[in-house]
């Protein structure tokens, strides 16, 4: 498909953001915390990989999603769960099947519980992901007819923004209009629009069109608050997807109290967003971002590092990590793991290296090496990256030392680490240590209980991130 109203290739940020109007000057978070207080009822995140978890803190992560237990966790009440599907990983139509199942799972646990959710589809800001089979699939699978699905792709702190339709990338001072990012060149999930009327058209292959593409402008959000965003979202016909404008946090919580509103007067929606809007839509205000004194590790011991993406910014810190000297670094080589001669010898060689230095008291770093190994198609290219995650999941359950802390860089490498590697069932996301990047703490179900969990996603940081903060962890000794 043709790129379809394509802005310039690049805007200056200070430039694009004097043409906007002024925020809504009201802070919407208390009347949004009211508003959820007085319904009693929980937010679901379904996260296709661990990153979505990257602006909250005090909410659970569960693995698994039996009945059973989604209606125990349902029942204590909780104001947000996010259930980790990994689903960015698979193929679609597993991404689908996950997704029904689900679904089907969370309206029986609601009935049973008399507990009502509201349920997020969180994708990835790059507009990465099986979209819109994921939500096709999961309003399947809750059962009732979903009036709108709202599309809300902006992150904040990550630089992602939607303006005027188009969803923007920072770049240093600039803004990148997201097709002609390196993300919209993902094997897996590559795009050519970055108006997102179009690029939803080219995302469900024209079964929506563009034209049918309904959207809230900032011009609505900020000049009308969000009585005029409820009103927008009242007026969707059944069916609709539409876009929410947002390019500051304010933005999120107006579109979100209006979207309350919109609920409260009968409208069924469901959601498919980035990180930014689950925290407007759960009432969460932003916390400090921790440091190393508050993550439950040890003085002594030393940190392991693993890291699977392979987008160019995660390429760039891992080349600031190793010329520092600062850790030990054991790279993998992944045409190794690709054969099945070659691959246990190449787990066994690289986990051996990595705990020798773990117990030698070095921070370690196991690195994939650097090459993008892509398939034929898309379906081969996500068949290779399971594989090469598998291999990462095999080399850390082959790592007897417990580290002080375990860092995952990449989203689905943290999603596979998490349950296949440390067998988690239910962690708690403490916060932030930097933007966009969290810290859970694992459960005593784990093979490391109460571990600290650092879920890094590949497209986060500067250069120097990576490097900082394994320096401040490893000063907290």
């Amino acid at each position: 498909m043709s790129p379809v109203n394509e802005p310039p290739d690049r805007v200056e940020a200070t430039d694009l953001f004097a043409t906007l109007p002024p925020e809504w000057p009201l802070d919407p978070l208390p009347a949004i915390r009211a508003e959820l207080q007085a319904r009693g009822e929980t937010m679901v995140v379904l996260d296709d990989d661990p990153t979505g978890t990257q602006t909250v803190h005090g909410v659970p992560v569960l693995t698994h999603w039996t009945q059973d237990l989604l209606r125990r966790e349902l029942a204590s009440g909780p104001a947000a769960i996010f259930l980790l599907t990994n689903s960015r990983s698979l193929a679609r139509a597993d991404a689908e099947a996950i997704n029904r199942e689900i679904g089907s799972a969370l309206a029986a646990a609601g009935r049973a519980t008399g507990r009502r959710c509201v349920v997020i589809s969180r994708g990835d800001s790059t507009l990465r992901g099986h979209y819109p089979a994921e939500t096709d699939a999961l309003a399947e699978g809750l059962g009732t007819p979903v009036d709108a699905t709202l599309l809300i792709p902006a992150f904040i702190s990550g630089g992602r923004y939607t303006i005027g339709n188009v969803h923007y990338a920072a770049e240093g001072t600039g803004l990148v209009p997201a097709a002609r990012t390196p993300f919209a060149r993902d094997p897996a999930f590559g795009y050519c629009n970055s108006d997102l009327a179009a690029w939803v058209e080219e995302k469900s292959e024209g079964r929506i069109p563009a034209a049918t593409v309904r959207s809230i402008s900032l011009e609505t959000i900020r000049g009308g608050g969000p009585d005029r965003v409820a009103a927008a979202l009242m007026g969707l016909d059944r069916g609709s997807v539409c876009v929410v404008n947002a390019a500051s946090e304010r933005d999120l919580t107006v579109a979100a109290l209006g979207a309350l509103r919109a609920e409260a007067g009968g409208k069924r929606l469901l959601y498919r967003t980035a990180a930014s809007f689950v925290r407007a839509r759960a009432g969460l205000a932003a916390r400090p971002l921790l440091t190393a004194a508050d993550l439950p590790m040890p003085r002594e011991g030393s940190g392991l590092i693993v890291v699977g993406s392979y987008v160019s910014s995660t390429s760039s810190q891992v080349a600031v990590l190793r010329e520092s000297g600062r850790v030990a670094t054991i790279e993998v080589a992944v045409e190794r793991l690709l054969s099945s001669a070659t691959r246990a010898e190449e787990i066994a060689r690289v986990a051996g290296l990595a705990d020798a230095a773990l117990r030698r008291g070095e921070d370690t770093a196991v690195i994939t090496s650097r090459a993008l190994m892509a398939g034929n198609d898309a379906a081969d290219s996500l068949t290779i990256g399971r594989m090469v995650s598998a291999s990462l999941v095999a080399i850390v359950r082959a790592i007897p030392t417990r580290p002080r802390y375990l860092l995952a860089k990449g989203g689905i490498t943290s999603s596979d680490l998490a349950t296949a590697g440390l067998g988690v069932t239910r962690a708690m996301v403490l916060g932030q240590i930097v933007p966009g990047v969290s810290v859970w703490q694992l459960g005593p179900e784990s093979r490391f209980p109460n571990l600290p969990y650092i879920v890094f996603p590949g497209n986060v940081g500067l250069p120097r991130t990576l490097l900082d903060m394994v320096i401040a962890l490893r000063a907290a000794e």
